[in-house]
């Protein structure tokens, strides 16, 4: 049950962040593609997405159904604006800042010693 719900989560976030959602405009170029080959029976599925994808956004007799087909048009625009306002007043940065004092340490004083700890390394003994 998680799966499903994860997997429909991220059809739900892919169809609405990114231009996915285009692929449900399939029908409407199979539509369109089959009204094309009504009026010229010798047309092909190359020629027919040749003339819609290649060609640009020639306004013709049947534009308004051209810019139905998947990928014509961007529907859905994520973007992110920052805006950045400069200060009112001005701000001095120029502050000196104490260094730290550097301290020498030993790694021999940090180690633990514990004999539970070396005794975890030991093999194992026969009774």
């Amino acid at each position: 049950m998680k799966k499903v719900f994860a997997i429909s989560f991220i059809f739900i976030y892919l169809f609405s962040t990114t231009e996915l959602h285009q692929l449900l405009k399939v029908p409407f170029l199979v539509e369109h593609f089959i009204e094309h080959r009504d009026e010229n029976k010798s047309i092909s599925l190359y020629q027919f997405l040749y003339m819609h994808y290649a060609m640009g956004n020639v306004p013709d007799a049947d534009y308004d159904k051209d810019m139905k087909l998947p990928f014509k048009s961007h529907d859905t625009c994520v973007a992110n604006v920052l805006t950045i306002y400069p200060p009112s007043q001005k701000i001095s940065i120029a502050r000196t800042v104490p260094l730290l004092e550097k301290k020498h340490f030993r790694m021999r004083e940090h180690i633990l010693q514990s004999s539970f700890l070396s005794n975890i390394w030991q093999p194992p003994r026969l009774s």
